[in-house]
């Protein structure tokens, strides 16, 4: 790594960046810390500044996955007699978290790039879902981070009901680490913190009001993000409205997220593979090549399911995100023919009825 980048190694910037970005002598690198709207916080060597994208990069470039988001390294230019830098160019991503942007758009939302680690949190109170698990590991596998499952607020449930949400989500094939911890009992915050490592970025990501904010708060060990009081059912409120790239003291880097229930995936294979690695493990038996794996004969994931082997819900919700992944993935040129053909199957359906 050449001299003038050893600066930036403490904010994540490697070889693999460098290797694989095209960069000019003069070029002027940073790494985004927060977007508000049209304007960013960059972090380089010698501190924080604000700044604005180019508009000869704003003509260029009109989706928003374009875009610059936390997480990102850019290229920008800044005077010392400037109030804002100019962004006049985006860096490879080495690894994106990523959802589908909102409606029946094939377009995606960028939550944050070039993360090691998504850390996916749920509360063992009234917010664990396997499903959305399953949903998120997914996600985090598509976009090249390795995941960690977080279950917060432990004091609020039975050690009994702990044990049976960590066994839930072992027997659903989760290999990634589970890690239990209590906001108010400070019982497991020494494993979180223990393997947070100089130069690694973290993503928290989870439902609003599972304890991101207030977790973060105790690993800065101050009170910089906000946080609301709780509800009645004892799970928090919606806090953070924005992400944002934190240093802590012993050099990891951590990013907060709002609160997200809802998320949609879209051409996800290699994430769904990787997080239904044991479906995929049974299928290698199938008779069929092929096999779609719902009613063919001598299908080895059918008989794992009907035997007992995996849980049905697991079986179900894989072929739920194959679905949905694939439908996003079409073009749109394939989702109008897939409209015209269902429309043509409809007013054969009714011709038939009326001859009836």
């Amino acid at each position: 790594m050449e001299n003038r980048y050893i600066d930036l190694a403490r904010l994540g910037w490697n070889e693999w960046f460098e290797e694989r970005n095209n960069l000019e002598p003069a070029d002027t690198v940073a790494r985004v810390a927060a977007v508000d709207r049209d304007l960013l916080l960059l972090m380089d060597q010698s501190g924080t500044f604000r700044a604005k994208l180019a508009g000869s990069y704003l003509y260029r470039h009109h989706l928003s996955q374009e875009l610059p988001c936390v997480g990102d390294w850019v290229c920008a230019d800044k005077q010392s007699t400037d109030d804002f830098g100019l962004v006049h160019k985006l860096l490879e991503r080495r690894t994106a978290l990523r959802r589908k942007s909102a409606g029946d758009s094939p377009d995606y939302q960028m939550i944050a790039a070039n993360v090691d680690y998504v850390i996916i949190v749920q509360s063992c109170h009234y917010d664990f879902n396997l499903k959305r698990l399953e949903r998120y590991l997914v996600m985090v596998r598509d976009g090249g981070a390795d995941p960690c499952v977080l279950l917060t607020k432990t004091d609020l449930v039975a050690p009994d009901v702990l044990a049976s949400q960590q066994a839930e989500i072992r027997a659903a094939g989760v290999t990634a680490p589970v890690l239990t911890l209590s906001n108010v009992t400070q019982e497991g915050i020494d494993d979180l913190e223990g393997m947070l490592l100089p130069a690694k970025t973290y993503c928290f990501v989870g439902s609003s009001g599972v304890g991101k904010s207030t977790l973060i708060n105790q690993l800065i060990g101050r009170e910089m993000l906000q946080t609301n009081g709780v509800s009645g059912t004892g799970e928090g409120k919606h806090t953070t409205v924005r992400r944002e790239l934190i240093i802590l003291e012993g050099g990891a880097l951590v990013i907060d997220t709002p609160g997200m229930r809802e998320f949609g995936i879209l051409g996800a294979e290699r994430g769904i593979d990787s997080s239904f690695s044991d479906i995929i493990g049974f299928a290698s038996d199938c008779r069929y090549r092929n096999c779609s794996h719902t009613g063919e004969p001598g299908c080895a994931v059918l008989e794992a399911v009907n035997s007992g082997v995996l849980r049905q819900e697991h079986y179900d919700n894989y072929h739920k995100l194959r679905e949905e992944s694939g439908f996003y993935q079409m073009s749109d040129v394939e989702k109008r023919k897939k409209d015209r053909d269902f429309g043509k199957f409809i007013k054969s359906a009714k011709k038939d009825l009326e001859k009836w």
